[in-house]
C-alpha cells in the first residue's frame, strides 16, 4: 500500500502461471480473476491492469490471441482498463496481470486483522488445484471442467462488495497455499487460533473421487509445510487432509468477521449473489497460528 493522499492509498498486485485449463479463452479469463482477486482481498477497488506473457515466438497466434481476449474479457467486467503489458519467448506458455487499485487507507482490509471469537467465512469451494491436475490427465468429465471453470472464472468483486459493507478488517484470498495454508498464515499474522469443521468446508463436486489419484505437487507441498501446526481429529483420511490444502487457483475469499457482523455479511453476500457463503470455523485464542480440525 502506499498512501498518496489521507483519503486514498494506492495498491498493487502482480501474479501469472502456466494453462490450468485447455481452452485458451478460459486460460485467460482465469488468470485474469486470479489476478485481480488479490486487489478486492484488499478492500480496494481495481482500476487498470498490465498484460503479463510468454508465449513461444512460433506458436499459434491465434491461441495467443484467445488467452489475449479472455483477459480483456474479465478486466471489463471487473471494469478495469488494460493499459499495457509485455511478452517474452518462452516455450511454455504463462499469462497473468500486474493490477493496479485504490483504497481508503483506513479501511484496507489486511490478513492480521481476526481476532477471538470471529467466525471463518469462505465463499468458494475448494478442489480446482485436484480438478486441474485430473483435466491434465484426461480423468475429469466435461460436467466437473465446466463446474471447475466456472469457479475460477468469477470474480470476487461481489464477496468484496459485501465484505466492505459489512465492515470487514480481516479477510485474504484462498490461492496456492490452500485454505489451511492461507488461513495458517492469517492467524499468525494476528496472533491467534482457529477451530475449523471439516464437514462445514465447501467442496467442488467430484473433488472427492478425484483426490484418489490427481494431486498437484503444491498441495502435498502445503501439506507437509503445516505439518506441526495442525491438530488433525484422528477420523480425517489423508485424502481429506490433501483437499483443505489444495493449491487453488483463483479461490474464494476467506473472512474474519465477528458474531455481531455476520448476519450482515451473510445477508450482503446473498444479496450480491455469492452462492458460496460458507460459515466453516471459529477463531480462538491460543498459539499464533494454530488450526484445530474437527471432523
Amino acid at each position: 500500500m502506499y498512501q498518496v493522499a489521507p483519503d486514498l492509498a494506492i495498491v498493487q498486485t502482480v501474479d501469472f502461471f502456466t494453462p490450468v485449463v485447455d481452452d485458451p479463452f478460459d486460460f485467460g479469463s482465469i488468470a485474469a480473476a486470479n489476478a485481480i482477486s488479490d486487489i478486492y482481498a484488499m478492500g480496494a477497488r481495481p482500476l487498470t491492469a498490465m498484460n503479463l506473457i510468454a508465449f513461444p515466438k512460433d506458436g499459434d497466434l491465434d491461441v495467443l490471441g484467445e488467452i489475449i481476449r479472455g483477459g480483456a474479457e474479465k478486466a471489463r467486467e471487473a471494469g478495469i482498463s488494460i493499459i499495457g503489458g509485455h511478452s517474452i519467448d518462452d516455450r511454455e506458455p504463462k499469462y497473468g496481470m500486474a493490477v493496479t487499485g485504490v483504497v481508503h487507507p483506513d479501511r484496507i482490509l489486511r490478513k492480521a486483522g481476526a481476532r477471538p471469537g470471529d467466525r471463518l467465512v469462505l465463499t468458494k469451494p475448494l478442489g480446482t488445484g485436484i480438478i486441474t491436475t485430473a483435466i491434465k490427465a484426461g480423468r475429469a468429465s466435461e460436467e466437473i471442467v465446466r463446474t471447475a471453470v466456472a469457479h475460477m472464472k468469477t470474480l470476487n468483486r461481489a464477496a468484496a462488495d459485501a465484505m466492505v459493507s459489512a465492515g470487514i478488517i480481516g479477510a485474504t484470498d484462498i490461492t496456492g497455499f490452500g485454505l489451511l495454508g492461507h488461513l495458517h498464515e492469517m492467524l499468525h499474522r494476528s496472533g491467534v487460533s482457529a477451530r475449523l469443521s471439516l464437514a462445514a468446508v465447501p467442496m467442488m463436486v467430484g473433488v472427492r473421487d478425484m483426490v484418489r489419484f490427481s494431486v498437484p505437487g503444491g498441495s502435498r507441498a502445503n501439506l507437509r509445510y503445516l505439518e506441526g501446526k495442525m491438530v488433525w481429529a484422528p477420523d480425517i483420511s489423508e485424502d481429506e487432509k490433501l483437499i483443505l490444502a489444495d493449491a487453488q487457483t483463483s479461490g474464494g475469499m476467506l473472512i474474519a468477521v465477528s458474531g455481531e457482523r455476520l448476519p450482515g455479511l451473510l445477508a450482503g453476500l446473498e444479496e450480491h449473489d455469492v452462492q458460496t457463503r460458507a460459515v466453516i470455523g471459529t477463531v480462538t485464542e491460543g498459539d499464533a497460528g494454530k488450526i484445530i480440525i474437527e471432523r
